[in-house]
């Protein structure tokens, strides 16, 4: 049955709900002036010392996550955090209309591997993506299905690879969502299991040498906690197969060397050469190349600095190609002959232009996306370096890479945006066409949307890309629910994409918002430097100014505004948070860095430190991390109505951050509005989470989001007409 509304009706509705309004904000919040009775959050007496200021860490023993003291408090919070989340009228009517929308047959993109194709596919509500294989005589069966490796579906199928004739594989899996990984070994051809695992790995590919064994990255394991104990020297390690672990070899990062928090090994299609980078911080590489057909070669240096990325993309004999950032902000493609490859004998291939290039290889070719204002456009090109031909995209938006082996004949990709659920196309290379392979089967009607793209000044007047999304006929009227979502660091570009969560939210008659703030690599590298250590403050007032735009645009106003981010995102948020508490009815930081003065002191945080800059590194960076630190910006105040959210195995950003950040608005909040913290057990950064867990995460969040924001009843009422 159509559950949307005719057209007609959607300004109707929307008038008729905001007209009421004000009684329903009052109505809500007459919750809100029972008060919490937040959990008692003891307060100690560690100082810290950095340049001679003192700086109080009242909720430092929250960093424990092996006490008995933590985990009391975590049940304690979470009790206080549902007990709210169950007062809200329409909880399960949300969970439910997502639980639909996401009720449908995903299926990928197939990829070859020896004698079968092998592809994943997901029945609807199954916690994980089950993978499947067909073989050459047209039967298919499943491979690997994740959703049996636990009762509950928290551990996932994390990254798979195949031996060079796919007859071996090794794939890795996450429990709890954790990052340390365990890899086993199967028989590709009959499935079964024929070594111990490989485990206590973490950050890793898997990079066959032929049928011998396999290369993989991993930390010494950490001595005190798992979950947030340091863990900053990355070695790349060589397992042959039928031998014990303890065998296995370190081929880079021994601790004689230069220290590398990250370090990886890739092998090029021919099975030639080994490539392994190496990284201090997540923005800056060193490269090296090892001849694996000539026995005992030498380890040869490509580059020898990490003062720019580069990666070996591909090789054809001799020639490599090398696609960097090296004097080319926006990224280039080089050649230089394997022999002698440093980087004062390479030769344009695919020079830099004004976008950002963005490369893959498949069928023989390579397919260049260009970033332009965060939307892609796509050409293919010879080995020659000519360019052949534009790939004609079905819109404006994000297109998958274009990849593949060299001896395709097919190659697959997607293309989604907003409003737009994702569809994989199929391209013939001998025809040159692409047609659909493979279309959404989710209940949206994208007709009934519109995604637009507008442009607006920062605080210091740098102009700044955002997408909105909403249903067609919204009234400026400033009354209309709208999610205001971004990142704005470590090189990564949002672009448009489709979410069957954010489904619901379109469909509620809210509007979706995304700017590409700096710090982000929209615009290349010189975009991503304008929002890191001493500029971080750019991404901020960015983020800021975007909030102001909708406001003044009449799309929203403070009422109706709500801030969400993720990692990164979830710094952004709470920074935002605690400078313009104003500008917000709610906040939605998720597993995000909140602690600026001691985010590099757990796990891999270090390697974060081009981004953030560290306490320790000056007397400026502390300064300038201290005033925007959120943990450390919390003053007594009113806030909005806040959500925190973070997984009690998230050993990237450890759970700590949102501890210690959730402690502080509840011990500082003079305003009626909740300050919570939800935290999901068994869950770690995100990857591998089961739908079951997301469906119910969202649920959540845009059911706190709505009730703040003083709905009683759900905008849209699923059912009518």
């Amino acid at each position: 049955m159509k559950i949307y509304q005719q057209q007609i009706l959607f300004s109707i509705f929307i008038t008729i709900l905001f007209l009421s309004s004000c009684s329903e904000v009052e109505l809500s919040r007459d919750y809100e002036q029972t008060g919490f009775d937040y959990p008692n959050t003891i307060k100690s007496d560690v100082i810290d010392e950095y340049f001679d200021t003192l700086v109080a860490d009242p909720y430092r023993w929250l960093e424990d996550d092996t006490s008995d003291e933590t985990g009391e408090w975590v049940v304690a919070q979470n009790k206080v955090t549902q007990n709210y989340l169950s007062v809200i009228p329409y909880r399960e009517k949300i969970r439910d209309r997502i639980k639909k929308l996401w009720d449908y047959e995903k299926v990928g993109a197939p990829f070859k591997e020896g004698e079968y194709t092998y592809f994943y596919r997901n029945e609807g509500l199954q916690n994980q993506y089950v993978l499947y294989r067909t073989s050459k005589e047209g039967e298919t069966e499943v491979f690997l299905d994740p959703n049996t490796f636990s009762e509950d579906g928290t551990t996932s199928l994390s990254s798979i690879g195949f031996s060079q004739d796919g007859s071996l594989a090794a794939y890795s899996i996450s429990e709890a969502g954790s990052d340390w990984r365990k890899i086993i070994v199967i028989d590709a051809v009959t499935r079964e299991t024929i070594e111990e695992p490989i485990v206590d790995v973490k950050f890793s590919g898997i990079a066959w040498k032929g049928q011998e064994g396999f290369y993989y990255s991993s930390y010494d394991k950490p001595q005190g906690s798992e979950l947030s104990s340091k863990t900053d020297q990355h070695k790349l390690y060589f397992h042959q197969i039928g031998t014990p672990q303890k065998e296995d070899k370190v081929i880079f990062g021994a601790i004689d060397e230069q220290k590398r928090r990250y370090v990886g090994g890739s092998i090029t299609e021919d099975g030639r050469y080994l490539i392994i980078s190496g990284a201090i911080s997540t923005s800056g590489n060193d490269l090296y190349l090892k001849d694996l057909s000539e026995p005992n070669s030498p380890l040869l240096t490509i580059l020898d600095d990490t003062d720019s990325e580069a990666y070996v993309i591909d090789s054809v004999g001799a020639k490599l190609y090398i696609v960097t950032d090296r004097d080319a902000p926006n990224q280039k493609i080089v050649t230089v002959d394997a022999s002698d490859p440093r980087p004062e004998n390479w030769k344009d291939f695919i020079p830099e232009t004004e976008n950002v290039l963005l490369p893959s290889t498949g069928g023989g070719y390579f397919f260049v996306e260009y970033m332009i204002d965060a939307l892609s456009k796509v050409y293919q090109y010879d080995y020659s370096g000519n360019r052949l031909r534009e790939i004609i995209l079905p819109g404006s938006g994000s297109v998958g890479s274009i990849s593949g082996k060299r001896k395709a004949e097919k190659l697959y990709y997607s293309f989604s945006n907003y409003n737009t659920p994702s569809t994989i196309y199929e391209l013939d290379l001998e025809s040159n066409k692409s047609k659909v392979y493979r279309e959404s089967g989710v209940d949206f009607d994208s007709d009934h949307y519109v995604s637009k793209q507008v442009f607006y000044s920062s605080k210091d007047g740098t102009r700044i890309p955002m997408m909105i999304t909403h249903k067609k006929g919204l009234i400026l009227d400033g009354k209309n629910p709208t999610m205001l979502y971004g990142y704005g660091g470590f090189n990564i570009s949002i672009t448009p994409s489709f979410s069957t969560t954010n489904a619901f939210w379109l469909e509620q008659g809210g509007i979706y918002a995304v700017p590409n703030l700096r710090g982000g690599g929209e615009y290349g590298k010189r975009w991503h430097d304008a929002g890191t250590q001493l500029n971080k403050q750019n991404v901020f007032d960015d983020f800021i100014s975007a909030a102001e735009y909708l406001i003044k645009s009449g799309y929203t106003s403070s009422d109706y505004l709500a801030v969400n981010g993720r990692s990164n995102g979830g710094l952004l948020v709470g920074a935002v948070l605690t400078q313009r508490p104003d500008l917000m009815r709610v906040a939605l930081p998720g597993v995000g860095v909140l602690d600026m003065l001691r985010y590099h002191t757990f796990t891999a945080g270090a390697g974060w430190a081009y981004d953030y800059g560290t306490a320790e590194q000056s007397r400026e960076m502390f300064a300038y991390l201290q005033a925007y630190s959120p943990v450390h910006n919390v003053r007594r105040q009113g806030y909005p109505a806040t959500m925190v959210t973070t997984g009690d195995h998230d050993d990237r950003v450890v759970p700590a951050h949102s501890f210690k950040f959730a402690a502080h608005l509840q011990d500082k909040n003079t305003s009626q509005s909740p300050m919570l913290i939800r935290i999901e057990t068994d869950a770690g950064h995100g990857a591998g989470t089961p739908a079951s867990k997301i469906i119910e995460q969202y649920a959540d969040k845009f059911g706190f989001t709505l009730f703040n924001m003083g709905f009683n009843e759900l905008p849209y009422q699923y059912g009518e007409n």
